[in-house]
């Protein structure tokens, strides 16, 4: 049958026909950006487990979390009509909790499963290969990126039926709802970046949380406070504040719940203007990141190691250049080969003008706070021992789960387990070895608390607290670190594993248990003793009764009460150390009782 004049029925006129359909295709659901590393990373994430595992969690806290604010928002004995009234309030209470929930819980899982998104293709030798393909950098970054955040926009999507639902109750606008929603996605976007970009330069997971959470801490809390200092008496504070909203996402949100608490209006916070900051800082690192992961693939095509240039002061590991000569080992093996493993890592350079940035600039808020004549002030004293306990908590936290794991994952723990090394020389070496660890990033407080007792603000008493403080959190959390670290092939889930355990016991079990008393109607006094042996609550209780702007010590005030004479608070300090020193070395019983149960 023939054709009708001026069309074509040949494959060739229907391939030119389907090609700009799938070009127009192509762009829609941009492939052409993403790339196949898009697609590839969403088959893999589909059939792990964690990922089920971790929005089973986050539903069952969120959960828990709903739970104990409905029963302190709504009175259940009272009329119906006084509950009708307090619908209103308690959806804003409600609200404002969800928000935070999802605002600080999505950044954390943001930095977890992006921290190695890069450094896996880097150390697997994989990424050279794929820059013989048609796939660009550019792909590869946001493949990777992408594919997880989608993972964190399901757990986003899990709180949507509720704020809907919430918002029935009255009191509620919708742009706080549009203001929260934006606001946590464009700070994940950041968050996830930041980590993503560390990522390029290490190949430990735990490295790259940590990089991720003192950068953070940086950016939008000790800068921001530096420079309120500064400028206090040229600008008002309320001025800097929003000044500071435009970049600081902690800020705005919570300038935005005040709105939401106050019946204020949402008009004065520039959540939109942040958004687009936020995207554009998430866009600069990408755009680096990108440039970064171009060079490293292009010298694992060419068959060259590392990031940067041949130079031996970067490249080589500490010790090589002394690689030749034999070392005697002095004492117990294990225990000598983990004082022989340099504090600062291997890139020592980076390591030392970190350290120098950030000891210049917590000199500059003592000299700021010594001008203003507060550093004796209780406030002030117990925001410093906070901090510093924050970071001695978060190294303590990580380093000890990964002395056995990155053995493992470096093949040489079976070669340790081949040796006549005995389980409990090798167990007590390294947590002897993880105490030196430690030490670092316990000194800023040591130091702290040391200068300050010797200039008579901080009584002796509080220094020897704090110091016994100190010593059963480093047991505590050494121990379950040893035994997780026995416990897990891989370092990133024994790190996890470590701060879960930590968080669980003095962060979500409280929550939990305090809902339990709240359904029960049973008195508080049990709940009071439990948080009573938080650490932070020790830190800050001991602070506040031992700053000497007047005298002596103050009466200690416990959350349980009773507690305030000096004897009997340190008679519970000394219990507190007694119970979890003794659970500490309860773990590395353990752990060493099954050293060689999971060899691989």
């Amino acid at each position: 049958m023939a054709s009708k004049p001026g069309t074509s029925s040949s494959p060739a006129a229907g391939w030119r026909r389907s090609v700009p359909l799938e070009w127009l295709a192509r762009i829609l659901t941009l492939a052409w950006l993403t790339g196949p590393i898009f697609d590839k990373e969403l088959r893999v994430s589909s059939r792990r487990r964690r990922n089920y595992v971790l929005r089973f969690l986050y539903v069952a806290l969120f959960t828990c979390l709903m739970m104990l604010v409905w029963t302190e928002s709504v009175v259940h004995s009272a009329s119906s009509v006084y509950q009708a009234s307090r619908m209103a309030q308690a959806g804003q209470e409600i609200l404002s909790v969800v928000v935070w929930f999802q605002f600080l819980a999505a950044q954390a899982v943001a930095a977890i499963m992006l921290s190695t998104a890069i450094s896996d293709e880097i150390y697997s030798r994989t990424l050279g290969t794929l820059m013989t393909t048609p796939i660009g950098s550019l792909q590869i970054v946001l493949g990777k990126l992408l594919s997880k955040l989608l993972q964190l926009l399901l757990l986003l999507a899990i709180t949507l039926p509720l704020l809907a639902i919430v918002r029935v109750f009255g009191g509620i606008p919708w742009n706080y709802l549009a203001c929260s929603l934006c606001v946590t996605l464009t700070t994940v976007i950041f968050v996830g970046s930041l980590s993503l970009f560390f990522s390029i330069f290490t190949r430990r997971a735990y490295a790259v949380i940590i990089a991720t959470i003192l950068a953070i801490s940086l950016l939008f809390a000790l800068l921001p406070f530096i420079s309120i200092i500064l400028l206090h008496r040229v600008i008002s504070e309320g001025r800097l504040m929003d000044m500071f909203s435009y970049v600081n996402p902690y800020l705005v949100t919570t300038k935005a719940t005040e709105a939401l608490t106050s019946a204020g209006s949402m008009r004065f916070v520039a959540w939109p203007v942040h958004c687009i900051i936020a995207l554009g800082a998430s866009a600069l690192l990408l755009l680096l990141a990108t440039v970064l992961v171009r060079r490293a693939a292009l010298r694992q095509a060419t068959g060259q190691s590392g990031l940067w240039s041949h130079r031996r002061w970067i490249l080589s590991p500490a010790g090589e250049e002394s690689a030749g000569r034999a070392r005697r080992v002095v004492g117990p093996p294990i225990l000598w080969k983990e004082r022989r493993t340099p504090l600062l890592g291997r890139r020592k350079l980076g390591m030392i003008i970190g350290l120098l940035l950030a000891l210049g600039l917590l000199t500059l808020t003592y000299v700021m706070l010594g001008m203003e004549r507060v550093l004796d002030d209780e406030g002030v004293q117990i925001g410093y021992v906070v901090v510093f306990l924050g970071l001695g908590l978060l190294f303590t936290a990580v380093l000890p789960a990964t002395c056995i794991t990155s053995e493992k994952e470096s093949q040489t723990w079976s070669l340790l387990l081949l040796t006549t090394v005995s389980n409990w020389e090798i167990v007590w070496g390294k947590f002897l070895g993880t105490l030196r660890r430690c030490l670092p990033a316990w000194t800023p407080l040591l130091v702290h608390v040391g200068i300050f007792t010797a200039f008579g603000i901080i009584h002796p008493v509080g220094a020897i607290q704090l110091g016994i403080l100190v010593a059963w959190i480093v047991i505590f959390l050494s121990g379950s670190g040893l035994y997780f670290s026995t416990r897990f092939r891989h370092t990133t889930t024994a790190v996890i594993a470590n701060m879960s355990l930590a968080a669980g016991l003095w962060a979500v079990f409280p929550l939990l248990l305090g809902i339990a008393l709240a359904g029960a109607n049973a008195p508080g006094e049990l709940l009071g003793m439990y948080m009573d042996t938080n650490p932070v609550v020790h830190a800050v209780v001991i602070t506040a009764a031992t700053v000497r702007s007047g005298g002596g010590v103050a009466a200690y005030d416990w959350i349980q009460g009773g507690i305030a004479d000096v004897g009997e608070a340190t008679g519970w300090i000394l219990f507190n150390f007694v119970l979890y020193a003794a659970v500490g070395f309860v773990f590395l019983a353990i752990a060493g009782a099954r050293l060689r149960r999971n060899p691989l």
